[in-house]
């Protein structure tokens, strides 16, 4: 059943070569499963998942599900893959080369507009688990969002839901898009230098980034939409973001395998819900702590109020994304989006 809802030119430069390694090294970095098979719906259970940055605190259920074992004990094989943004992902997926992207729910909207029909089978989060921050230069001519006019303001790449909500959060304080410029930075180390070298003023970005920002004293909180409530302050309402979205048309002759992989992935958020960080933390690659374990759960902690417990589509969530994105997208504002075309309850409902 479905329901409606300057950089300079040297550091461009340099951005574009770490963008271009990513992606070649892209087989090597992905983690698979380790389970056998299953023999599914006769279509195969192998499933390539592409994640806007694995390591991200806000796509935490990918890589958890998988160390849980919770893919294996479904039948599935699946091969996580990892993009250092959203929609790099988005664009894996339409392109055909994975079957499922963990990324925000805001792209299947955007999709819509440009034909192409991609719907959300399980949703993480109901709200964005976002932070915009300023530097610590910048902190005192940046009090909010309408301080913005003027400003080089990070994001993790163009059209990406960093760059739909900075967007958002201008025009809803009197800004306007052509007043501030946006800036792509990536996230993590690249994020964090640019902060630090004034390359930015402030961004958008999210744990463990922010944690690290704060701990390094480089910069300070603007907005904080990493809970229910802050989502509700900044955007006017609930912002399902982080899920899985695949396309609709391989949804519907692949439902034996969507069903397994929501089974899954329900499975965790369940288990999210019933845990500290500390385990949480524990059961996460090492490396993702960076050498600091502590500082590391302590980003889980801060944004583990995003997360659903169930998989669920947040009521009147697609509705506030739609305005989000209506504010300053114009496929948006000229199209008649059919929100109930853009996720399904059919399988959470099975997995409960």
């Amino acid at each position: 059943m479905r329901k409606s809802a300057r950089y300079s030119a040297l550091a461009a430069a340099g951005l574009l070569a770490l963008s271009s390694l990513t992606a070649c090294a892209n087989d090597a970095a992905s983690t698979t499963s380790s389970g056998s098979a299953g023999k599914g719906d006769g279509k195969g259970t192998k499933v390539k998942i592409m994640v806007g940055g694995l390591d991200k605190v806000i796509y935490m259920p990918a890589m958890l599900t998988q160390r849980l074992g919770y893919f294996d004990a479904e039948g599935l094989d699946v091969e996580l893959l990892t993009e250092p943004a959203g929609v790099q992902a988005e664009t894996a997926l339409v392109a055909g080369q994975v079957q499922g992207t963990v990324g925000f729910y805001d792209h299947t909207l955007d999709l819509q507009t440009k034909g192409k029909a991609v719907e959300s089978v399980v949703q993480f989060s109901h709200a964005p688990g976002e932070v915009e921050v300023v530097s610590a230069q910048a902190a005192g001519d940046i009090t909010s969002p309408k301080d913005f006019k003027g400003k080089r303001l990070g994001i993790t790449s163009l059209g990406s839901s960093t760059d739909f909500l900075t967007k958002y959060l201008a025009v809803k304080n009197g800004v306007k898009v052509s007043e501030f410029s946006p800036v792509a930075v990536g996230a993590g180390a690249t994020f964090i230098s640019a902060l630090q070298q004034g390359s930015i003023d402030g961004g958008m970005t999210t744990d463990p980034t922010v944690a690290t920002i704060l701990d390094k004293k480089a910069g300070k909180v603007l907005v904080d939409m990493r809970t229910p409530e802050g989502s509700q302050k900044a955007l006017g309402g609930p912002y399902p973001s982080s899920s899985l979205y695949m396309q609709t048309d391989w949804v519907n002759g692949h439902k034996e395998t969507v069903q397994k992989l929501v089974n899954a992935f329900v499975k965790t958020l369940k288990w999210m819900s019933t845990h500290s960080a500390a385990d949480i933390a524990a059961k996460m690659p090492a490396d993702y702590a960076q050498g600091d374990k502590a500082l590391y759960t302590e980003s889980i902690k801060s944004t583990l109020p995003m997360f659903t417990d169930d998989g669920v589509m947040p009521e009147n969530g697609p509705e506030t994304v739609e305005k989000v994105l209506k504010a300053f997208n114009t496929n948006i504002q000229n199209a008649d989006v059919d929100l109930s075309k853009t996720y399904t309850t059919e399988f959470v409902e099975a997995a409960k």
